[in-house]
């Protein structure tokens, strides 16, 4: 692996001596880091348990948060954001953030200093993480922490930083209001997301005419009504289908009448099928 990724940063690096073939993560990099960064980046790796979860915190760093393997739900101020195999969440310095285990999850975790994550998001994201990311990571990740500040680490880290810049966002957020009555009716519907309240009994709920409710709800959330209802089934959806639930069993229990509604739904929400969404990431 350590060949191949040479032969990709070449453009980058040059010069770079050719290096030995990756064995794997470095047990360094097995242990919590801590904050303050002793490094620019720093990497660390953890298998999560299923059904587990972690206190809500944050940290003074950035945060790279990649799902090898399994599947995670990570809950922050601005919604909730799902995170399949092969996607990463981007979490920028001080977002408090709480993370769901849904199955056994296999994390690699990478942490930035501030000052060199300027240009990227200031709110968290869902990104793809390609095959030349994963690679990157990985092979980062091989290293001890001492030996990133300098050399072909910190070569690699920095064409980490050059691809998170230009990955595009997937759209794995659920959005929650900070309106009490209205964010009341939202946990309701995403305890329950197969009995979805029509609009006006929604508003009903909280006690205002359906217009108010509306344009609390765009203002809110950044969407309206209809459309966050469709985003809470699709991310539900995401849920079930990454614990191995059939895509018939799932368009059952968030209230489709067909199974092909619920595959036709989700092909135009993500792009493929529920069959195909979960599969590795084309290459690059």
């Amino acid at each position: 692996m350590r060949l191949r990724v040479s032969a990709v940063l070449s453009s980058y690096c040059s010069h770079s001596p050719i290096m030995e073939p990756l064995l794997g993560i470095h047990p360094d990099l097995t242990l919590h880091p801590g904050e303050p960064l002793r490094q620019p980046i720093v990497g660390f790796a953890k298998t999560q348990s299923k059904n587990t979860a972690n206190n809500r915190h944050s940290h003074q760093c950035a945060q790279l948060f990649h799902v090898v393997a399994g599947s995670a739900a990570v809950e922050t101020e601005f919604g909730t954001y799902f995170v399949p195999p092969e996607r990463a969440l981007w979490i920028p310095p001080g977002i408090e953030h709480q993370g769901r285990y849904l199955q056994e999850t296999e994390i690699r975790f990478l942490y930035f200093e501030p000052g060199s994550v300027a240009a990227l998001p200031d709110r968290p994201q869902v990104l793809q993480v390609t095959h030349l990311l994963r690679e990157l990571i990985l092979e980062f990740m091989s290293y001890a922490r001492v030996e990133t500040v300098a050399g072909p680490a910190a070569r690699i880290g920095g064409v980490i930083l050059d691809q998170l810049r230009m990955l595009p966002a997937a759209p794995l957020q659920l959005p929650m209001p900070k309106d009490k009555k209205l964010r009341d009716v939202c946990e309701r519907i995403v305890r329950c997301p197969a009995h979805v309240p029509a609009l006006k009994d929604a508003a009903l709920q909280c006690a205002i005419s359906t217009r108010s409710f509306e344009r609390r709800m765009k203002d809110e959330t950044g969407l309206n009504y209809r459309t966050w209802c469709r985003q809470v089934k699709l991310f539900r959806a995401l849920e079930l289908l990454a614990c191995g639930r059939s895509v018939s069993d799932v368009s059952y229990k968030l209230g489709y009448e067909e199974p092909s509604a619920f595959v036709s739904t989700f092909r135009k929400a993500f792009g493929v099928t529920p069959g195909r969404y979960f599969a590795s990431p084309s290459p690059d």
